[in-house]
Order: C-alpha cells, then structure tokens, then sequence
C-alpha cells in the first residue's frame, strides 16, 4: 500500500481509539454505540449447478478442516454435536450446547465455545475435556504458548493459562465475537461496535481499535500476520496487520460477503457471497485483493474452509442442500 493509504488508516484508527476512549469499561451496550448483528444474506435458488461435488447434509452452522488430521469438523444446525469425518468415516460427539464457534486447538485438537466452557477435541478419538468459563463464550483461540484467549458475549476477553486458570480479565468491548492470536498478537472483533481492537498485552488492557467497515461479521488470521474481516453489510474485505493495527487493504467484494477461509497452499483468501451462492478468491500479494477465481456455490454458502493437507475446499449450505467439495485441482490460479 502506498504510504498516503497507512497514514490514512492510521487516522482512521486514532479517531476511533478517541470514541472508545470515552466509554466505559464495563463492557455492555448502555455506554457504547452499538449496531445489531449482521446476518448471512439470503440467498437466491441456485441455477447454477454447484462447483465439484455435494454430498447431503442439513444445513451447516460450523465448519472447520483440521490440518495435522485432515478432519473435516462440522456442526449442523439445532444439533448439539459435532460431526467429525476422517477417511470416509464419521463421528459424533456429544456437546453440552449448540458451538458458537470452532477454533484450531494443538495440532489434531479443535477448540469449541459453548456458553460457560471451551471444550477441546481430540479429532482422532473424539475424546472431549472442558475447561469452565464464567460467561457465554462467543470465541477462543489458542496462542502460540499454549495458552488461551477467550471472548464472552458481555464483551470480555480472558487470559487463560495452559490449565484454564484465569490469568487476567480484559473489560471495554460490546461482544467478542472472534479472537484471533495466529501470532504473537491477541486481536479481538466486536461486531456490535464492527470494530476490531488489539489487546495491549503487558498493560492487560484494550489497545488500538480500528473500524470494521459498516457491519462485519467473521475474522480470521493468516500466517503472515493478517487479520481478514468480512464487512458484511458494507460488501468489502479488509486486511488488516497488528503491532501496531493497520488497515492496509479495503475492497470492495460484492454481494454480502461472509464466510472467510485461508489456503496457505496458494496464498489465497476465499470468501463466500451469500447473496450469489458464490465463492470467491483473491491472492493479497499486490497492494489490493487480485481476483483469482470464482465458483458456484450450494445455496446459502454460510462456511467455508479449506483442507490444508490437499487444498481441497469444503463450503456448507445453510438451508440444508449438502455439504459442497471443491478439488484443488479444479482451482487453478487466475481461471
């Protein structure tokens, strides 16, 4: 990016670390200009027929490849289980409610956020162990020494250690709908303030916010770094650096982008438009988002996610028409 855009995004960010700064930290909605979550888009019946191939399914919440396994983790929707499907075989296992979210644990371990616990998976046995939180978990991610971050909805972010003990507790946001601590940076989304906020880390406090266009809904991190976010309502992808937060890129995608998923493999971001049943990628190694290819989509392309092992690519429907697999064969850069 030219260096007029990161003084701009600068800007950006210290106007809006003044507008926090002048809230309370309690966290909550009383002291805090919030907006109601956005939903997926409603999507249009398919006529396009769907890209690879679709397998039934009812309709998909929570989807996550797990890379050290190849595990393809899946949530439908009103079942409190997870699905977990490794070489052509499925498991369940029992949850004691509905995930809000799934993360990446240690290697061949998930991580999933129901109210008042983070339970971690073992994906190649099924075997489950919990670690109690006094809140409505929204998110948790694991960091890179093994222990926890954790967002509730009242918009708290814990600190816990690799045991679970709480070590601090980080007030002043609405909800913490996604953590991701992908590097050595704790970054928060807030999608009531549809900002995105790092943690100041030494001072156990928030640190640097940004705005998170007109109403963002997912966040993921890549291993540069970066921090992608869906604006949803606003129609555009941001690409955001920590230490110090940045926006270093704002695109504009189409038709209410949602779902977020990263293939390290071809360095490419892919993002799902719900109001198409499309999914689309584009390589961010030039100084804006580069198209690289689009496909067809089951209806209703709520998640998406990538096996890391073969780069084969998995989008969930969420009105129950299937389970669609992309090859990576089938995805050739700039086709």
């Amino acid at each position: 990016m030219r260096r007029r855009g990161w003084i701009r995004s600068a800007l950006a960010g210290a106007a809006v670390v003044g507008l926090l700064a002048g809230c309370s930290s309690n966290g909550g909605d009383s002291d805090h200009p919030t907006i109601d979550r956005v939903p997926a888009a409603p999507a249009p019946a398919v006529t396009v027929a769907p890209a690879g191939s679709v397998t039934p399914s009812a309709a998909i919440t929570q989807l996550l490849s797990e890379p050290a396994t190849g595990t393809l983790v899946e949530v439908t929707d009103g079942a409190n289980a997870l699905q977990l499907n490794a070489n052509g075989t499925t498991r369940t296992v029992a949850l004691p409610a509905k995930p809000a979210s799934l993360a990446l644990g240690k290697p061949g371990e998930v991580l999933v956020a129901v109210p008042g616990k983070v339970i971690r998976v073992d994906v190649a046995t099924g075997t489950t162990s919990e670690i109690g939180v006094d809140g409505d978990v929204l998110s948790a991610a694991l960091r890179p020494d093994g222990t926890l971050a954790v967002g509730l909805a009242n918009g708290k972010v814990l600190l816990l250690d690799a045991n679970g003990a709480v070590q601090h507790t980080i007030s002043g946001l609405v909800s913490a709908d996604a953590v991701d601590a992908s590097d050595n940076h704790v970054v928060v989304l807030d999608q009531r303030q549809t900002t995105i906020t790092q943690l100041d880390l030494p001072a156990h406090q928030l640190g640097l916010s940004l705005r998170a266009g007109d109403g963002a809904t997912h966040m993921i991190g890549d291993h540069f770094g970066r921090r992608l976010v869906t604006d949803t309502k606003g129609g555009e992808l941001l690409v955001y650096t920590a230490d110090p937060l940045v926006l270093h890129q704002r695109f504009p995608v189409g038709s209410s982008p949602y779902a977020l998923a990263y293939d390290q493999r071809s360095e490419t971001v892919w993002v799902t438009l719900t109001g198409r049943n499309e999914v689309v990628g584009y390589d961010l190694s030039t100084g804006i988002p580069v198209e690289v290819g689009r496909y067809p989509t089951v209806r209703q392309p709520n998640t998406v996610t990538i096996d890391s092992r073969t780069g084969d690519m998995f989008v969930g429907s969420g009105t129950g028409d299937g389970l669609q697999r992309i090859p990576a064969d089938q995805r050739k850069r700039g086709q």
